[in-house]
C-alpha cells in the first residue's frame, strides 16, 4: 500500500483546520499566560497570525505545497502579532523554504520542513529562551529527523509530531521556574500544539468542529468574499465576472452546482460558487465571461451581472501609483518616527513630540507586522525609527523591515515612558547611527512602573497572587502587591527613586479620576522634594498608572 502524501489542497485544509482549532481554543491558551494581568494574549495573537495566513492562502487557487506554504508564510508575516505570533510566522517561513519546488509532501520532506521551521524561528530571536514555543518546535524537529528514514507516511510522521510535542510541552515547567510556580505549561507551545492537532484532524479526515467559524477573526467567509484586484499579481484571466442565479430551475440539484464550479475552474481562477439551492452566487476571473454566463444559464435565470476589465483597471491604477510615487519621492524627508501607544493622552503626547505615525497598541493590543510596516511607509521618510514601547512588540517591529523599503531602526523601548524619553532625544540633524545611539541611551535612563489588577489566582515568583490584587510591576517585573491603588503607586515609586533621580512622571489611565491622580502626584511631590513631579493624562486602558522615574 502506497504511503500517504500531502498535496496542495490537503495542506490548505490542514492549515485551515489548525487555525480553526486554535480559534476555538484561544481563550484557553490565553489563560496559560503566567502573568495574571488583564491582557494575557498569546492565544489571541497566534490565532490572528494564523488567520492572516489562511486569508492569504484563500486569495488564489494554489495547488502545490510550495505555493500553499509560501502563501501561508507571507500571510502570517503580514498578520503576526506579539512574540508568539512572530515566532509562529517564522516557523511557517522556514516550513515554506523546505517545500520550495515541491508538489506534495512525504514523511521525509515533512521532517525537513519542521527542522527548517525550527531553525528559522531560532534565528529570528536574539536571545532564545528554552521552555517556550521555540523548545517545542525544536524537539519536534529533532525527533522527526531521527525517524525520517523509518516513517515515510505523513500520518505516521504527524503522530510522532504530536507525541513529541505533547511530551516536551509537559516538560516546559521544568525549564522555566515561573511556569512551574504558576502550575502551567508554556502558552506559546500549547498554541503551536493546538495548531498541529487541528492539522492532524484534517490529515486523517476528522475535521475540527465548527471549522467555518474561523471567519470571525479575519478569515474570509464565503458570503463575505472580497475580491481584491490590487492584490493580484500577473493577470492571466482578465475579466472579473460576478452574477447570481436568482431563480434556479425547480429540478436543479447539488450536482449541477458542482458541475458549474468545475467548468469555471477549467476556464479561470478565483472561482467562488455558493449555493443554498434557492440562490447561486458566482464569482470567477476568466477570459471568456460570455461562456461563464452561458454555463450558468443552464441552472436558471441570471441577475446582478457585473463584468470588470481588470487589465484596464490595472493600467489606470499603475499610472496613478506612478504619479503618486513620483510626487512622494520629490518630497520624501530624511526621518520618520512611528510610535506604538494606546490612550488619548499618550497619543497626544507623541503627536506633540512630532511623531509621524502612532499605531494603536500596547499591553492590551499588539499591532501586526503589517500595521507597523504600513505606518513606516506612511511617514514618507528614508529612515524610519520605530518605538515599540512594549516587550511583546519589539520582535514584530524588527520583522516589519521585510515588508517595507524604508530603512527601519527599531529602538528597544519596553514602555511608553521609555518611548517618550527616546523621542525627546531625537535630533533631525544627526545621522541615523547617532540618533539610534542617543535615543537608546535616553530610553535606558528611564525606569517604569505599571499598576494594574490580577485577573486570576496564581503563584508567581514565590508570591501568592489573588484575583483582584493590585499589582505594581517595575520594568516588567512584579515588585509590589497590595489592595490600594495609590499605596501601590507610592510603593513602586519608592523602589525606583535613588539619589540620582530628578524627575517623576505619573501617567494616569482611563479608569482613574483626575482628582485621585492629583492626590498621588501631590503625595509623591511631598515625599520626594528633590525631584520634579509631573502629572499627565495617559488615558491608557486597564493600567491605572504608568510611573516613570529618571
Amino acid at each position: 500500500m502506497a504511503s500517504k502524501r500531502i498535496d496542495g489542497m490537503l495542506l490548505k485544509e490542514m492549515f485551515a483546520s489548525g487555525a480553526a482549532l486554535l480559534n476555538n481554543n484561544r481563550d484557553s491558551v490565553d489563560a496559560l499566560n503566567v502573568f495574571p494581568v488583564p491582557d494575557g494574549d498569546t492565544g489571541t495573537n497566534m490565532s490572528q497570525t494564523i488567520s492572516s495566513a489562511i486569508k492569504e492562502i484563500n486569495a488564489k487557487p494554489y495547488t502545490s505545497v510550495a505555493d500553499v506554504s509560501n502563501a501561508a508564510a507571507r500571510g502570517a508575516l503580514k498578520g503576526a502579532r506579539g512574540n508568539s505570533g512572530v515566532i509562529t510566522s517564522q516557523i511557517l517561513r522556514g516550513f515554506a523554504k523546505a517545500l520550495a519546488g515541491h508538489e506534495d509532501i512525504d514523511g521525509q520532506l515533512l521532517a525537513e520542513a519542521l527542522r527548517s521551521g525550527a531553525n528559522t524561528a531560532y534565528k529570528a530571536v536574539m536571545k532564545p529562551k528554552e521552555g517556550t514555543i521555540l523548545t517545542v518546535i525544536r524537539v519536534i524537529a529533532e525527533e522527526a529527523e531521527a525517524a525520517r528514514d523509518k516513517r515515510d507516511d505523513v500520518v505516521d510522521m504527524f503522530k510522532l509530531v504530536l507525541s513529541a510535542g505533547d511530551s516536551i510541552l509537559k516538560r516546559t515547567p521544568e525549564m522555566l521556574p515561573v511556569l512551574k510556580q504558576a502550575g502551567v505549561v508554556d502558552s506559546g507551545g500549547m498554541g503551536l500544539m493546538v495548531i498541529f492537532r487541528g492539522m492532524y484532524a484534517a490529515l486523517t479526515g476528522e475535521p475540527v468542529d465548527a471549522i467555518a467559524e474561523v471567519g470571525a477573526d479575519g478569515m474570509p467567509m464565503p458570503g463575505e468574499f472580497v475580491d481584491d484586484h490590487d492584490a493580484i499579481g500577473e493577470i492571466t484571466f482578465g475579466y472579473c465576472t460576478e452574477f447570481i442565479v436568482s431563480h434556479p430551475r425547480p429540478d436543479m440539484r447539488e450536482s449541477d452546482v458542482v458541475r458549474l464550479r468545475r467548468r469555471l475552474e477549467r476556464m479561470g481562477d478565483c472561482v467562488l460558487v455558493i449555493s443554498d439551492m434557492n440562490v447561486v452566487k458566482v464569482h470567477v476571473h476568466t477570459n471568456e465571461p460570455g461562456k461563464a454566463l452561458q454555463y450558468a444559464l443552464e441552472l436558471g435565470e441570471l441577475d446582478s451581472i457585473k463584468i470588470d476589465n481588470m487589465m484596464e483597471e490595472r493600467r489606470e491604477r499603475e499610472a496613478k501609483q506612478a504619479a503618486e510615487a513620483a510626487a512622494k519621492a520629490a518630497e520624501q524627508k530624511d526621518y520618520g518616527i512611528v510610535a506604538v501607544a494606546l490612550g488619548e493622552g499618550l497619543t497626544e503626547i507623541f503627536r506633540n513630540l512630532n511623531v509621524d505615525q502612532i499605531v494603536d497598541g500596547g499591553q492590551t493590543m499588539n499591532p501586526s507586522i503589517q500595521d507597523l510596516a504600513k505606518a513606516a511607509d506612511a511617514t514618507n521618510a528614508r529612515n524610519v525609527i520605530i518605538l515599540p514601547n512594549n516587550t511583546n512588540i519589539i520582535l514584530a517591529a524588527q520583522q516589519a523591515s521585510a515588508l517595507t523599503e524604508r530603512h527601519v531602526i527599531v529602538l528597544p523601548t519596553k514602555s511608553v515612558p521609555m518611548g517618550i524619553s527616546a523621542a525627546l532625544a531625537f535630533d533631525p540633524a544627526a545621522t541615523p547611527e547617532d540618533n539610534e545611539a542617543a535615543m537608546t541611551e535616553a530610553a535606558e535612563q528611564v525606569h517604569t512602573a505599571s499598576i494594574t489588577y490580577a485577573v486570576r489566582d496564581t503563584n508567581y515568583d514565590g508570591q501568592e497572587i489573588h484575583e483582584g490584587d493590585i499589582m505594581g510591576m517595575i520594568d516588567n517585573k512584579l515588585s509590589v502587591l497590595g489592595s490600594d491603588i495609590a499605596q501601590v503607586g507610592r510603593d513602586v515609586t519608592e523602589k525606583m527613586v535613588n539619589e540620582e533621580s530628578s524627575l517623576i512622571t505619573v501617567y494616569y489611565g482611563a479608569d482613574v479620576a483626575e482628582a485621585d491622580a492629583r492626590a498621588l502626584r501631590d503625595a509623591l511631590a511631598e515625599q520626594y522634594s528633590d525631584c520634579d513631579v509631573e502629572l499627565q493624562m495617559g488615558g491608557q486602558p486597564l493600567y491605572y498608572y504608568l510611573i516613570a522615574v529618571e
